[in-house]
């Protein structure tokens, strides 16, 4: 089984989190980006076109775009996939040879299958989105009687859907299945490689629950929030251009008027706008969200002593511990409200947002049923790209006070000095004061 040495070392400035499980963090994540740019560059000035050579041409420029789950296995897909697999497999042999690590088929391997899954996810999103269009036109033209229809004809056109629909539900059950064994992956590495450091760890307060809750958490947390910053990405990139083609149709904005690309204006605006008040307004909740494991963590390590040790966990200190659990949590109850509040009404905005830009369009009847359709999903589906912090802040603000917790042991490993909030807590339990009488961090 994969594992660590004891006398490994922590590269400058690399979280332990990353160093347990990447080969050279900083350079890989570097390597990763490049590498992704130059393939997605080569895809679009020629790496396309290079499929025709086995067979697998890229769709005409003004083909019309294949409806229902056939898109899946058209030359063009079977070309990416094949483009795809080649440009992961040049990747990974770069740095099996480069930096060999005894986790590198999770975690290079592992990631490129969650990305590609993640990436079908995407396309069964862009599939549904043009399959609404001729759908809700011909339901348009079925009901305003402009045209007449069967019912094997209506059945074959929900056939269509609930194929693509079919195949989205088991892909994303197939996901969420690999996203928990690859995170359980990192989080085996994170166990190893902190208990090869563990004798001198171990002297840090709360060591056993930093390594067994935290790495739990930080892989929950990563589990989630990792899988929803790609499909966040994945979603941007697939339906950015389905917006703008959309924008076609719509000449302008509410009391903005006439501007170049109006829908995909409005989304990146709405999107920073929200992003930045949920940021103001959660700007306070990590160092309470670290306090609060700070506080929870002293109380719970005064009750296991008292199950030994019968002069510890006496009332008088167990109240006082309690109080302090008592008076962090109020705080965040706190200014979890106004937090809620701006968060809450955004969101509630969010859901009407597209309908008032498309104001005009509707009353002056310049779209179809259809065209009303595509655009609002498309427009969900990039806004709520941008949106990833606003929807994601929550547990961001977790996933930070969690790698506070950790940090501690980073700076251990490397032989710094501990964070202050660390030594300040170490310095008052050794002097005999109360630790968590301080503000908050």
């Amino acid at each position: 089984m994969p594992g660590f040495a004891p006398q490994a070392r922590t590269p400058q400035g690399i979280p332990d989190v990353f160093v347990s499980f990447f080969p050279q963090p900083k350079l890989f994540f570097l390597s990763a980006a490049a590498w992704s740019l130059v393939l997605v560059l080569l895809w679009f000035f020629g790496g396309e076109q290079l499929g025709a050579a086995l067979g697998l041409p890229p769709a005409a420029a003004d083909a019309p775009p294949i409806i229902g789950i056939a898109v899946f296995w058209s030359k063009p897909f079977l070309w990416f996939y094949l483009y795809f697999a080649a440009g992961v497999g040049l990747f990974y042999a770069f740095w099996a040879w480069f930096s060999p690590h005894p986790w590198q088929n999770w975690s290079i391997l592992g990631s490129a299958l969650i990305l590609f899954i993640v990436y079908f996810q995407v396309q069964v999103s862009v599939a549904v989105n043009n399959w609404y269009g001729p759908f809700w036109d011909y339901i348009q033209a079925v009901l305003s009687k402009t045209v007449t229809s069967t019912s094997p004809e209506f059945y074959g056109q929900v056939a269509s859907f609930a194929w693509l629909a079919l195949v989205g539900m088991n892909v994303s059950v197939l996901n969420a299945f690999l996203v928990s064994h690859w995170v359980f992956r990192w989080r085996t590495a994170m166990n190893d490689y902190y208990m090869s450091h563990w004798t001198r760890l171990r002297h840090i307060e709360g060591a056993s629950q930093r390594i067994q809750e935290d790495t739990m958490r930080f892989s929950q947390i990563m589990e989630g929030l990792g899988t929803a910053f790609v499909d966040s990405i994945m979603t941007l990139i697939a339906f950015m251009p389905v917006l703008i083609g959309l924008s076609t149709h719509i000449t302008e904005l509410p009391i903005v008027g006439a501007i170049a690309h109006p829908l995909v204006v409005a989304a990146i605006a709405w999107s920073v706008f929200g992003t930045i008040s949920l940021v103001v307004a959660g700007f306070k909740l990590p160092g309470l969200q670290f306090r609060n494991q700070r506080v929870e963590a002293a109380y719970r390590k005064e009750l296991v002593y008292g199950e030994d040790d019968p002069e510890r966990a006496r009332p008088v200190t167990v109240a006082d511990l309690f109080a302090n659990v008592r008076r962090n949590y109020f705080r965040l109850y706190f200014h979890y409200v106004y937090f809620n509040v701006v968060r809450y009404t955004y969101l509630q905005a969010n859901g009407i947002f597209s309908l008032l830009i498309l104001g005009p369009s509707i009353v002056a009847g310049t779209i179809t049923l259809g065209l009303l359709n595509q655009i609002s999903y498309a427009f969900s589906q990039v806004s709520s790209s941008f949106q990833f912090l606003v929807n994601s802040w929550p547990t961001i603000v977790e996933l930070l006070s969690v790698h506070k917790r950790l940090r501690a042991f980073e700076a251990t490993i490397e032989g710094e000095p501990l964070p202050d909030i660390d030594r300040r807590y170490m310095e008052r339990e050794q002097s005999g004061t109360e630790p968590e009488d301080q503000p908050a961090a």
